[in-house]
This record gives structure tokens, sequence and C-alpha cells, in this order.
């Protein structure tokens, strides 16, 4: 028996999934999330095989969850569902070692196929995210632009970011400038959600 735990905030579409999954012989649903925060908490009370991660969780999000439970729980294996396929998102679903990334429009026997694929030590990636993390071309950006969009991604100022990289307060300025053009964004703001999306952050 497959042991699955779902983490999904939207209730109705949680239940639907907790429904759909108790359906099949071989699988049996220990516990339902609705937020990031619940994720660790829940696998550490009901050690299910295989955790099912919605990618938008209130709290942390799935794949915050998911490299924790990489080191609090490596044995619950992490299969991330998400509305939209972002590169950035599968690098770090990578980086934090998940088994498989699904789309949420998948019919759901591939969702269930994808189950005992994760469970049974394999790996599962929708074929559109693939494809379009490897349409996403290579960052523009130098070393120091992206050290400088990674630092005010956290909230700092340019001057605390110059502090922090120990650089000129009127070099940090230039940084972010040749960042905000190289990625056609219209300020800093619109940067670093251009380059988190794109993986580059």
């Amino acid at each position: 028996m497959i042991r699955v735990l779902v983490a999904e905030d939207m209730r109705i579409l949680r239940e639907a999934l907790i429904g759909l999954l108790s359906l099949e012989p071989d699988i049996e649903v220990v516990a339902g999330v609705d937020t990031g925060d619940a994720v660790v908490p829940a696998v550490l009370a009901h050690r299910p095989d295989v955790a099912v991660l919605d990618i938008e969780l209130p709290g942390i999000d799935g794949l915050e969850a998911a490299a924790l439970l990489r080191d609090r729980v490596p044995s619950c294996r992490v299969l991330i569902l998400t509305g939209v396929g972002r590169p950035g998102n599968l690098r770090r679903g990578i980086a934090a070692q998940v088994a498989g990334f699904m789309l949420k429009d998948a019919r759901p026997q591939e969702l269930i196929d994808a189950i005992r694929t994760v469970a049974g030590g394999g790996r599962v990636l929708d074929p559109q995210l693939a494809y379009a993390t490897l349409d996403v071309a290579d960052s523009p950006l130098t070393e120091r632009e992206t050290d400088v969009l990674r630092e005010l991604a956290t909230g700092a100022s340019p001057r605390e970011v110059a502090a922090t990289l120990h650089l000129g307060y009127g070099t940090v300025r230039n940084y972010l400038a040749a960042a905000v053009t190289k990625l056609d964004a219209r300020n800093r703001v619109d940067a670093i959600k251009l380059a988190t999306a794109a993986g580059w952050l």
C-alpha cells in the first residue's frame, strides 16, 4: 500500500484529489493539509511514502516544504503539482531533490501513475515543463548583477546591498541599471520577477 499525503490550499481541489486517490486499491491517503507549514509535521506524524505538494501553498511554498522534507524525512518522496510551468521552479525542485513535477491539468490517471512511479523510486517530469525549461536561454546577467538582484529580492535597500557585497553605492546602482536594461524590465521589482521566473536568481 502506498501511503500518500496531499498538500493543497484549495479545499475543493484537496478533497477531490483525496477522493480520487482513495479509489485506487494500492493507495491510501493518510493526511491532507492546506499550508506549507503543516507539511513536515504531518509527514512526521503519518509517515507517508509520497507527499503530493501544490507549489503555491500559504506559509512556506511547496518547494520550500520539499527541501525541508529532503533534510528531515528523506524516506518521503515528493511529487510537486503546479499550475504554471516556470523554469525557475523546476530548477528549485531539482535542487530540493523532488522526485516528480506534474502540471495540474494532467489527466487523473497520469497523476496516479506518477505517484506509483515516485513511490517505486522513479522520477516523473511533465514533458511541457521540461521543454519550457530547455527553451529558457542562459542568463544575460553577470555574476555581480545577479548578486545585486538576489540581495534586492530579500528586501534589502541598495545601500544595504552595497554594504553586504562590499561595493560602493554607485557601483550597486550601476549593476542594477545594467540588469534592468539587459532584462528589458520596467524597474528593479520587474527585473527581480523576470530573473526569478527564469531561474537565474
